[in-house]
């Protein structure tokens, strides 16, 4: 007990120390768990082997949640990356990895047996490095999570392989097709696992699997959710956490049985709970662990590596690690070239995937069980698996430096000739820009569109849509697009500084032109006040009181009283946002500004009372005979 105590406290404080210093210095919370496993690896020693079996279930919790988030159909639409981005990244890795090998001097058998293992990437770091960098909705993480979610489907075609790649084979097959182990073997593993599979013949295996499936499938439909309403019934907050490690360790526990991937039989039930309605209940239960068993298992791979045999050959090590990711990029490279992923996408993709995953292993594992490796060799392995692993967060950290020396070129190309003027002239066309320049050229008014992003505006073009490429704070590029005739200028852009420079700008030169411009925050907006904006738009206010009404109207109110209320609170905040622009100074926090702080408290106040009032009055009229009727006079537009 005291030594469990002892080990439980080195691993939490290696934690505590080493990952909020490594996020501050911009290396990701990933690398810091991973040395800090290398940092106290001599003082856990073989422990290190045994905590990894259990902080593997940080990989399995985490399939499970990417499975909760993936709707079938979702799933079902992601079909041609699953088979042709990730089935051709498995199978050219494991064409070239097994050609290195041979030339290597490994026999054919044993190179293969490499070249499946080391196909694999880290879905660990990788999808954890890509949620903490808010990188997985880019098109480089969606096809990133595509190859990955593949590869751990291979898994389990890969654990059948590999049998069949033995050196000397210790199975013998009977007459009727079914397997079995020598003597000692037979005795081994009798004490290391139990299996549903074993001695079984091949079709009994394959419907055992299948069923092993199915009931996954059929519980996670007709079972969950009469049981989820059993425990809501006890009104017990502990009882749901249970519930859901009971899901995550009975589908490992069962897919374990049956010799199937207990991360792919997690990920599946997921998949099945995803459209239930106490998904959001087991996301919140399970995140908690995930986090910390994910941590734990990164520590246990720093921990793992094995400096005696790395110091026996280092440059032998380094040099196969190199090559295994050099092979890996390039294959991941072709494959972005030929399904056309561009730009920083595509160096997201390539460096992100070019290391060896966790499920290395377990197959390295499984291989010397089989005794398709030999031991010295799967030694060599593991420790290439490791050092790969430790690679990918500077893998990362060479992405952001690409990623931002792109976005520096981009910006110091030439700007485009702009030989069109407009009525209206549009800055910034992202997800704001883009729908005003849809609204103002479908009711037939001339816009020109600007944006200093190349990629966002040749997107713009590939959809029909002309933009020009350059800094609309630049005079010269204004002046090209219109600015001495133009009607309306909105600025779109997403830099505060640059929107307040531009408004600044046009403001000076253009006095009577009319401004409309986005802003983040009430601070943005006085900032912009300040500049000469006539109409400021923060990005969130209004669809957030669209989602308000809708609230206003499902707990009571007729559609015309949330309307009201909508419209009455939206006009007295934009006349208390005036107010306030007033006191408001630039050079002082909000909060410290003494004056600001008590007129937004009285607003506060008169805002209650005033709506309050509308609401009554609003009442009186829907009720007076003849009255406005308030039903069917505002939709959900």
């Amino acid at each position: 007990m005291q030594e469990t105590l002892l080990l439980a406290t080195l691993l939490l404080g290696a934690a505590v120390i080493a990952v909020p210093l490594a996020s501050r210095l911009g290396l990701g919370s990933v690398l810091g768990y991973l040395l800090a496993g290398v940092a106290i690896s001599p003082l856990i020693g073989a422990e290190a082997a045994e905590l990894q079996h259990v902080a593997e279930f940080g990989v399995v919790m985490m399939l499970f949640l990417i499975g909760l988030e993936l709707e079938p159909r979702a799933l079902w639409g992601m079909r041609h990356r699953l088979v042709g981005l990730g089935g051709l990244q498995i199978t050219l890795s494991t064409v070239l990895i097994t050609a290195l090998f041979m030339a290597l001097g490994q026999p054919w058998v044993t190179a293969m047996a490499i070249g499946l293992i080391f196909a694999l990437s880290s879905t660990a770091i990788v999808l954890q490095t890509l949620s903490e960098k808010g990188l997985m909705q880019t098109a480089g993480g969606r096809n990133t999570f595509s190859v990955l979610l593949t590869q751990d489907i291979a898994v389990i075609p890969m654990l059948a392989i590999l049998p069949l790649l033995t050196l000397t084979s210790p199975v013998t097959i009977s007459q009727d097709g079914s397997m079995t182990r020598g003597a000692d073997d037979a005795h081994d593993a009798a004490h290391d696992s139990v299996s549903l599979v074993e001695g079984l013949p091949g079709w009994g295996v394959t419907l055992v699997t299948i069923g092993a499936v199915a009931a996954v499938v059929l519980v996670g439909i007709y079972l969950t959710r009469p049981v989820f309403r059993y425990i809501h019934q006890a009104r017990l907050r502990e009882m749901y956490t249970a519930f859901a490690l009971l899901i995550v360790v009975s589908i490992a526990a069962l897919m374990g049985l049956v010799g199937l991937s207990a991360a792919l039989g997690t990920f599946l039930a997921g998949v099945v709970l995803a459209n239930s309605e106490f998904r959001h209940e087991l996301e919140s239960d399970l995140e908690p662990f995930k986090g910390l068993l994910l941590g734990l298992f990164f520590i246990t791979v720093g921990a793992g590596v094995d400096f005696d045999t790395f110091l026996k050959n280092p440059f032998g090590i380094l040099g196969l690690t190199a090559a295994i990711i050099a092979i890996k990029a390039l294959v991941l490279f072709v494959l972005a070239v030929m399904f056309r992923i561009r730009g920083r996408a595509r160096w997201l993709f390539v460096l992100s995937l070019a290391q060896a995953g966790e499920f290395g292993f377990v197959l390295i594992a499984f291989s010397l069980q089989q005794n398709v490796l030999t031991a010295g060799l799967g030694a060599d392995l593991l420790l290439v698996v490791a050092l790969s692993m430790l690679v990918t967060p500077l893998m990362f950290i060479l992405y952001d430096w690409l990623s931002k020396r792109m976005e520096d070129q981009t910006n110091s190309q030439p700007a485009d000739d702009i030989d069109e003027q407009g009525t209206v002239i549009i800055a910034g066309i992202g997800r704001f820009g883009q729908v005003v320049n849809r609204l103002v050229q479908s009711s037939g008014f001339s816009t020109v569109v600007l944006d200093h992003s190349l990629e966002t505006v040749q997107l713009m073009r590939t959809f029909g849509f002309k933009g020009f490429f350059g800094d609309p704070t630049r005079p010269d590029i204004l002046h090209a697009a219109g600015l001495d005739d133009a009607k309306v200028l909105v600025v779109a852009l997403d830099s505060k500084a640059s929107a307040i420079k531009l408004v600044k700008y046009a403001r000076a030169h253009r006095p009577d032109l009319h401004i409309v411009a986005r802003a983040r925050d009430r601070v943005h907006v006085y900032e912009l006040y300040a500049a000469g904006a006539d109409d400021i738009v923060r990005e969130l206010f209004d669809s957030s009181l669209r989602a308000g009404r809708y609230v206003l109207e499902n707990l009571g109110l007729t559609e015309f009283e949330a309307a009201e209320a909508e419209m009455n609170f939206y006009q007295y905040d934009r006349h208390i946002l005036r107010e306030l622009a007033e006191v408001w100074d630039p050079d002082i926090p909000i909060s410290q500004n003494p004056a600001y702080v008590e007129r937004a408290r009285a607003a506060n106040r008169d805002l209650e009372a005033a709506l309050a009032e509308k609401l009554d009055q609003s009442e009186r009229i829907g009720r007076r005979p003849g009255g406005r009727s308030p039903q069917g006079t505002t939709g959900r537009g």
